[in-house]
C-alpha cells in the first residue's frame, strides 16, 4: 500500500500497490502491519455501506466526539465521490482547514480520516457505493455534525448538491468554543 499524508497532519490517502499481469492485478487494501508502521489506528469495530442513487447526493459533515471519537477508512466501491474532511482538533495547526479527495471504484484509492475530523462527501455519479471501516461503534449522543456549506470551513465542492437530507440541512453552524 502507498500512504501519502495530506496537508492535514495524520490524514492520508492510501493507494493500492498493484501487482499486475494479463489477468488484471492483485493488491492489498488493508494490512494491520502496514498501518502500524505508519502509526495509524484502524482497529475496526464497525463496517458501513452508503448507497447513493443520484449524482449530487451530499452527506456530511459528520463526526463523533470524545470519548467516542472514531477513525474512518473510506473507499468508494462503485461510482465516484468527492470526499471532504475538516480538521476539528482544537490544538492542531490546521484547525478548521479542509481537504477534498476524489475517490472512485476505478482508482481503489482510500482516505484515512483520523479521530477529530468531520467527514462528508458528494457523489459524482449515479448509483455510488461508499464503504467505511470505523474504529468506534455509533453512539448517538456523541454525534456532532456541521453544514456542508458552513462559512467557517468554506469548502469548495466540485458540483452543487442535488440531494441533501433534512437532517444534514438543519445542522447548527460551527462554533469553535464547543470543540475545545
Amino acid at each position: 500500500m502507498i500512504f501519502t499524508e495530506t496537508k492535514l497532519k495524520g490524514a492520508f490517502t492510501i493507494d493500492v500497490k498493484r501487482l499486475e499481469d494479463d489477468r488484471g492485478f492483485f493488491g492489498r487494501s488493508y494490512c494491520m502491519e502496514e498501518f502500524d508502521i505508519q502509526g495509524l489506528n484502524i482497529n475496526v469495530m464497525q463496517s458501513n455501506v452508503s448507497f447513493n442513487k443520484k449524482k449530487g447526493t451530499l452527506r456530511g459533515m459528520h463526526m463523533q466526539i470524545a470519548p467516542y471519537g472514531e477513525t474512518k477508512l473510506v473507499r468508494c466501491t462503485r461510482g465516484s465521490i468527492y470526499d471532504v474532511i475538516v480538521d476539528l482538533r482544537p490544538k492542531s495547526e490546521t484547525y478548521t482547514q479542509w481537504v477534498g479527495v476524489a475517490l472512485s471504484a476505478a482508482t481503489y484509492r482510500m482516505l484515512y480520516v483520523p479521530e477529530g475530523f468531520a467527514h462528508g462527501f458528494i457523489t459524482m455519479q449515479d448509483n455510488t457505493d461508499v464503504t467505511y471501516q470505523v474504529t468506534q461503534m455509533y453512539v448517538p449522543i456523541a454525534e456532532k455534525a456541521y453544514r456542508w456549506d458552513d462559512p467557517a470551513f468554506d469548502i469548495k465542492w466540485p458540483v452543487d448538491p442535488v440531494v441533501v437530507s433534512d437532517k444534514d440541512r438543519s445542522h447548527a453552524p460551527f462554533e469553535p468554543h464547543i470543540m475545545a
